[in-house]
């Protein structure tokens, strides 16, 4: 399921949060299961218990998922994630702009920036 990386520069919640928020926008993960316990998560990953609990709140406070007594963490539904659309799209507008300034800055071409859009997006919509 989840890859994480130790090396990388990006902080191990993120790749967390990150990974999971990739699976449920793919499909991989579908509205009303389960995602793996903190406890089952971190033991996988070899990680923080407390690194995979504050990655599952990241995704409750963007509406994604929700916790459940007695069922866990579960990826919520189509009507609960309508809302998140909408209050993400100005999120997502600025963190593509960033990425794009990014990209920019490392010197990216428009060509090479449309082929890995081209494939990341290929990666999510099958």
């Amino acid at each position: 399921m989840l890859k994480i990386d130790l090396l990388s520069k990006e902080p191990i919640v993120e790749q967390v949060y990150r990974g999971i928020r990739h699976e449920i926008a793919s499909g991989r993960i579908s509205a009303g299961q389960s995602l793996p316990t903190v406890r089952q998560l971190a033991g996988d990953l070899g990680i923080s218990l407390n690194t995979v609990a504050r990655s599952y709140r990241l995704l409750e406070l963007d509406g994604l998922v929700n916790p459940i007594r007695g069922r866990g963490t579960v990826v919520a539904d189509k009507e609960q994630t309508e809302s998140v659309k909408e209050m993400s799209e100005i999120r997502l507008r600025v963190e593509l702009r960033n990425l794009l300034t990014s990209a920019k800055l490392a010197g990216w071409s428009k060509h090479k920036l449309d082929s890995v859009l081209k494939a990341e997006a290929k990666s999510l919509w099958k």
